[in-house]
């Protein structure tokens, strides 16, 4: 599992939550799996007591699941729950685009330009991880702008739900968020219009809640 190597004896609890978070949501740990400390210590090179706390945060965040003294196990991914997510991440977005849009500058909006032009290019070449990120460095600026440590709190936690299906939506053959929904948002914000940057927010959150419709 690529993404469970051995990490810094830094922040041991935060690194061992990040690598077996990302395991998760890319697929490399399926759902389902049943995941054990003593394993994930030895392929992180940690100890039990930091994998043990992440599997907890996890267990809190809708990713783990666990029954005291039996298992431990990776949740599936249920529509409901990634549509309550987007719901919630979605609010978050809208309440930090409207924080942010008046004090954007033109360094904010050059890296928001320059992480959509990489989330377009991935999505042409099929590379669903740099589209990912880059859809995710888009979005951070407004994050960071905002300055609202509530929302950027709770973008962090629910996020997570929504790419494990949003992956799997890709690997079916399904296709990525436009970057012309971006190209509108990021010409709203260049241009102060506060309420059609936080509507054109609102509809690319909507479109990732569609995600979770029954086909």
């Amino acid at each position: 599992m690529e993404a469970l190597r051995p990490v810094p004896r830094t922040l041991l609890r935060d690194r061992a939550y990040e690598a077996i978070r990302d395991a998760i949501v890319t697929g490399e740990i399926e759902p389902g799996a049943v995941v054990r400390d003593a394993e994930f210590a030895e392929r992180l090179g940690l100890s039990r007591a930091p994998v043990r706390e992440a599997f907890a945060r996890l267990v809190d965040e809708g990713l783990l699941e666990s029954k005291p003294q039996s298992y431990t196990r990776v949740t599936p991914v249920v529509a409901a729950d990634v549509r309550d997510a987007a719901a919630v991440v979605g609010a978050m977005h809208e309440l930090a685009t409207r924080a942010a849009v008046p004090r954007l500058r033109e360094t904010d909006l050059d890296m928001m330009r320059a992480a959509n032009d990489r989330f377009a290019a991935a999505v042409r070449a099929g590379d669903v991880d740099e589209a990912l990120r880059a859809d995710d460095e888009l979005h951070d600026v407004l994050i960071r702008v905002a300055g609202n440590r509530a929302a950027a709190a709770t973008v962090a936690r629910y996020t997570p739900l929504i790419r494990r299906l949003e992956r799997r939506r890709f690997g079916e053959g399904g296709s990525c968020r436009s970057a012309g929904l971006h190209e509108r948002l990021i010409e709203a914000c260049a241009t102060g219009d506060t309420r059609t940057a936080v509507r054109v927010t609102a509809d690319i959150w909507h479109t990732l809640a569609d995600l979770a419709d029954p086909d």
